[in-house]
């Protein structure tokens, strides 16, 4: 019978471990090693458990699911800024509007966005040619940004998407931000979040007079068996969300792909000749039959994935590995650190896409995209279009790391190379 609280430190006063937690790389694994799998804390103004492992995240993420939270788990910000959309819906709401929306993402809906992610690609890849010199993760930020763009909404690139992916640049800013503090970087965030949601509605009321096959489209003619629909303000809410984590998550692992091939010369050599295996035009027939660069992004998405972690909100007391966790408490699940586990990934630092051959995977071991019924719902379109921008660059390109740069990884908001990876760009015969 679980008697006592997990093991662990609150810190000090109030701010309790905070800093350490927003400061400190190795914080959980510091405490990991100390304690086990569940360990507390306190971090943002609550009382914290720390899930660490497949074991305590599969419990969170699915057998235990009616103990936490989505809505309860993150900070006030991340609901302000980015609205009641699909990420803190919970309940009858969230399974009635993913059922709503899940035909945008998949099958039939994806073979009719891979023309529009080609003609996207190739414009960049052009530019970039010209370019020669790049700040990538900047570049690919505004790829994947205009490709979410078209898809979701028709917007094609130009200088309108240019302006929309600067005003999330800013929004995303403030999503760990105090708000309440004089000069506050949320105070801005909030502006851009205001003119974004003007833009959308704009659009919205552009595709109920004139449906199109976008995303957008698709979700105002979405109705279920019982013939609910989405209100406006739904879908303004779950256009947001799709723009966000559309390019955000996205940008993230194509920049740490670009940097791990660019590092490992016998993993680009690899990828470059299965790719020699195709006819020069990338096709969706194609893209399934890539087992190599599926295991590349597997290994990105372990070694880098694009959030260290989730948080829920505890609305039931329950008992894990021993231990009593009260309802009230804060709960992390560590997607970083569940990734670099030995006893999971022998020699987990190493950057290994062999590791992912022929391996049977252990339930809740990979994480990036999240697990159990709420796993993330754009996964399929995400890996299309990483599959089909990295096959691109293994056909036609080289690229080269600029010397004296900061690759180290900064987590917040997505996880990137410091100074963003610079490189030296060209194309080969």
């Amino acid at each position: 019978m679980a008697s006592s609280l997990p093991p662990g430190s609150t810190g000090l006063p109030f701010i309790g471990e905070t800093l350490q937690f927003l400061t400190d790389r190795n914080f959980v694994q510091k405490r990991y090693q100390r304690h086990g799998s569940v360990f507390k804390s306190h971090i943002i103004g609550r009382p914290t458990v720390f899930m660490v492992g497949p074991d305590a995240v599969e419990f969170l993420l699915s057998s235990g699911f009616d103990n936490f939270s989505w809505r309860d788990g993150w900070p006030d910000t991340f609901k302000l800024l980015l609205g009641r959309s699909l990420f803190v819906q919970e309940g009858e709401e969230h399974r009635k509007n993913r059922r709503l929306m899940m035909p945008a993402f998949h099958g039939a809906a994806l073979a009719r966005y891979f023309s529009s992610m080609e003609e996207i690609t190739q414009q960049h890849l052009k530019k970039w040619e010209q370019q020669q010199t790049l700040q990538w993760y900047e570049e690919f930020k505004q790829l994947t940004f205009d490709i979410a763009s078209q898809i979701f909404l028709g917007t094609p690139p130009g200088k309108e998407t240019e302006r929309l992916s600067q005003l999330f640049t800013t929004l995303t800013s403030g999503l760990l931000s105090f708000p309440n503090l004089p000069g506050s970087q949320f105070k801005k965030s909030l502006a851009a979040r205001n003119a974004l949601l003007d833009h959308l509605a704009i659009v919205i009321n552009q595709r109920k007079e004139n449906p199109t096959d976008d995303a957008l489209s698709l979700l105002l003619d979405a109705q279920d068996e019982e013939g609910n629909r989405l209100s406006f303000e739904e879908i303004r809410a779950q256009a947001m969300l799709l723009l966000f984590a559309g390019h955000e998550t996205t940008t993230s692992m194509l920049t740490w792909f670009a940097l791990e091939v660019a590092r490992n010369k016998d993993v680009y050599q690899k990828a470059k000749a299965e790719q020699q295996t195709f006819s020069d035009a990338v096709t969706l027939e194609q893209i399934s039959k890539m087992p190599y660069l599926d295991q590349i992004f597997n290994e990105i998405e372990r070694l880098h994935p694009p959030v260290a972690g989730g948080f829920r909100g505890v609305v039931k007391p329950f008992e894990f590995n021993g231990y009593s966790v009260p309802a009230g408490w804060l709960a992390q699940y560590s997607i970083l650190h569940t990734h670099r586990l030995p006893e999971v990934y022998p020699d987990p630092e190493k950057f290994d896409p062999d590791r992912w051959h022929n391996t049977k995977q252990k339930p809740f071991s990979l994480i990036g995209f999240g697990g159990g019924s709420r796993v993330c719902i754009g996964l399929a379109f995400a890996k299309l279009e990483m599959k089909l921008v990295a096959a691109h660059l293994l056909r036609h390109y080289e690229w080269e790391l600029l010397p004296h740069q900061r690759l180290e990884p900064v987590q917040i908001p997505t996880r990137r190379p410091k100074d963003r990876l610079r490189v030296i760009f060209r194309a080969i015969d």
